[in-house]
Formats: structure tokens, sequence, C-alpha cells
């Protein structure tokens, strides 16, 4: 048996204030007095009987409005690089985001070392690892860094 082949079982509802043989009559379940007896809702929800609320018992300090955005590096390897490029092309963020090597066209690209590289490519990323830029020229491919 499987969940979705169980019978559909509606449960009823509690009738509240049908007398007092129903078991549910005159306070229907609230009690005596009190704010939970009444209607409508008197009190807030981070109250806490009395005591003082969570939220002004913690530390306020700080503002952090303008906070700055952390950057995010998109990496690539240079095996990936390998299988979508063909030689003598050009690497740089906008064909990285063509051929689906990153997400975002704007973000921070750096090249990392992991796999071989065979074809000469001149890359113009943010950022290129030592490992890869050893690759890079050992296949007398091109290095251009965008940040200084």
């Amino acid at each position: 048996m499987q969940i979705h082949s169980l019978p559909k079982i509606k449960k009823k509802s509690k009738r509240l204030g049908r007398g007092p043989g129903s078991g549910r009559g005159k306070t229907s379940g609230r009690g005596h007095k009190g704010v939970k007896a009444r209607s409508g809702r008197l009190f807030f929800i981070g109250f806490a009987g009395g005591n003082l609320p969570y939220f002004r018992r913690i530390p306020k300090r700080g503002f952090t409005h303008l906070k700055r955005r952390k950057e995010r590096w998109q990496i690539v390897n240079l095996k990936d690089i390998n299988e979508k490029f063909n030689a003598n092309e050009e690497v740089n963020p906008d064909t990285l985001f063509s051929k689906r090597l990153i997400k975002e066209r704007s973000g921070l690209v750096k090249i990392l070392g992991k796999g071989n590289i065979e074809k000469a490519l001149s890359f113009s990323v943010h950022r290129v690892s030592e490992k890869a830029k050893e690759k890079i020229e050992k296949a007398k491919g091109k290095i251009e860094c965008l940040i200084p």
C-alpha cells in the first residue's frame, strides 16, 4: 500500500458552543476569562506572557543597511576550456558565458589549472592561478589580467 492509495478520510471539526451535553458548551474550550478567552487577537505575536519579549531582550548594535556585497568568483578549469574552445580563440567572460562555462557575464572569473591545455589561446580574465599560468604559457598562450 502506498500513501496515494490510502482512502481519503475527512476529519469532522468539533462543534463548539452547543450546550453542556456536547462537552464543548458554555466556554467552548477556551477556559474562564483571560486574554485567550476573548474574541479577536488582543496580544501580538512576540508576546511572552508579561515577560520582556525576545526581540527586545537581544542587543541591537551596528548598522547593516549598506553592507558591501561579497565578491563572488566564478571558477573555470583548463580541462573545460580545452574541450569548448578551438585554437587561437579569445577566452574572456563574454565567450565563457556564451559557451555556458560561467553563469554571470558581469562576475569575476578565475582560471584554475585542473586538466591540460593543448591549444594556444589568449586569455583576458580577472585572475589566473600559478599552475594554470604555467600550462597556458607552455601551450604558447597569452594571458591578460583584467584586475591589476
